[in-house]
């Protein structure tokens, strides 16, 4: 009996410190990304989506690099979500976390993937968006709940971004 209850203690011990371990690193990780600029609001008068789907948002990664999640405004946290494409831009509706909403004009690229920050799936399961942040490139993840979805958000997503630079130039911005 006594060799469990010292077996438990330091089963319990190791936990909390991994724990404890996992906790700072985020902490750290937040404070070497304390530059990253807040994220953009959701216009007020958002239109119609052109598509929409339900599924996981996976993370916001630096651009390139799938292993270095960016923790700033939780945009490393794997959640529920649903993202739905608008004229304006793609918006993400976070179960747990707030929206995050990308500007048209912001979207550099849109690709399928087999993997990002801890979550693998089978060829071209996830849909990674590329986009700016200030001056940082990133890319988000997003694992769709239906397969069919996925087509139609990627076929969204690229007409987005291929009318955006003239929709930019059009309005003189």
């Amino acid at each position: 009996m006594d060799r469990l209850l010292v077996l438990g203690i330091a089963t319990a011990v190791l936990l909390v410190a991994a724990f404890v371990l996992l906790a700072l690193g985020w902490r750290n990780r937040l404070r070497r990304q304390a530059d990253v600029e807040p994220l953009p609001e959701v216009p007020a008068d958002l239109g119609a989506p052109l598509a929409a789907a339900d599924g996981q948002y996976v993370a916001s990664t630096t651009a390139g690099d799938w292993l270095d999640r960016i923790a700033a405004h939780h945009l490393g946290i794997r959640t529920n979500a649903d993202l739905s494409v608008h004229p304006e831009g793609a918006l993400f509706e976070r179960a747990g976390a707030g929206p995050v909403f990308i500007p048209a004009g912001r979207l550099t690229g849109v690709r399928l993937e087999s993997g990002m920050a801890g979550k693998f799936v089978e060829k071209d399961g996830l849909l990674v968006l590329s986009w700016m942040l200030g001056s940082r490139e990133l890319d988000t993840g997003f694992r769709t709940r239906h397969a069919d979805d996925k087509t139609t958000l990627l076929n969204a997503l690229q007409e987005l971004i291929s009318a955006a630079p003239q929709a930019n130039a059009d309005s003189g911005k």
